[in-house]
């Protein structure tokens, strides 16, 4: 039976990491204290949920967290250093630190090493989340323990909703373009201007129009999403603007 460990310290460790070819330790003291910190352990790099979505919406959504108080977002695995430093290239983690808990000792310390040998995995963490403030644990999301891999609560979006359910979450903007346009780099401008962190996807000749085509009903670029919401291209995200303001 899995126990949330709410109100306790976090264990005493040394996380052994290699950074710019030397070997270091970081130890829980050097990450927890006099921070608030978010953490969420997975069962492993590389994968399938745990890189198209654990990671990847903390990411985003770090921006959030940080302006309610945040100071840190960890993700923890068991898996070397190598492996998670290979990982962080792979992914969208810019705001993240990934810990490498090699030997699986934290995990274990902290109630949360299980067993995956069916699946060739051998000792592993089990998926959960948890806000940590000065070293002692206030919040713990576990995934409830069934068959597989659950992924319920110990995602990004749920982590934020407790710490403040009001928070304004970054916008999802995306534009379609291609080399060389003028009202492409127009409405990157503007999008800049309006401060949105957008998205860039520079298309080919041979694709451009059946991609936006088939998303926008369009035959040019640029063509402009934000939040979901169909907006089109620089002069309509001009006027979208301006009834937005």
């Amino acid at each position: 039976m899995l126990q949330a460990q709410e109100g306790r310290r976090v264990p005493q460790v040394a996380f052994r990491v290699r950074e710019n070819t030397e070997w270091k330790n970081i130890t829980t003291d050097e990450l927890f204290r006099g921070k608030t910190v978010v953490v969420f352990s997975l069962p492993g790099a590389f994968t399938p949920t745990c890189s198209s979505t654990h990671l990847p919406r903390y990411n985003e959504l770090a921006p959030a967290f940080f302006a309610n108080g945040v100071d840190a977002i960890l993700c923890l695995s068991v898996n070397d250093t190598f492996v998670m430093n290979e990982w962080a290239k792979d992914q969208e983690a810019e705001h993240i630190t990934l810990l490498p808990d090699g030997n699986g000792e934290f995990t274990d310390k902290i109630g949360l090493l299980v067993d995956k040998s069916d699946l060739g995995f051998g000792k592993r963490s089990w998926r959960y989340s948890m806000l940590v403030k000065d070293g002692v644990i206030e919040k713990q999301f576990i995934e409830p323990e069934k068959p597989g891999d659950p992924f319920e609560v110990s995602d990004a979006d749920t982590m934020l909703n407790y710490i403040n359910p009001k928070a304004k979450k970054p916008d999802q903007v995306v534009i379609f373009t291609r080399e060389g346009c003028g009202f492409c780099a127009k409405a990157k401008a503007q999008l800049t201007a309006l401060g949105y962190n957008y998205a860039e996807v520079p298309l080919a000749h041979n694709i451009r129009s059946k991609v936006v085509g088939a998303l926008a009903g369009a035959q040019t670029v640029p063509q402009i999403f934000i939040n979901g919401q169909y907006i089109g291209g620089a002069d309509a995200l001009e006027k979208w603007a301006k009834k937005a303001a």
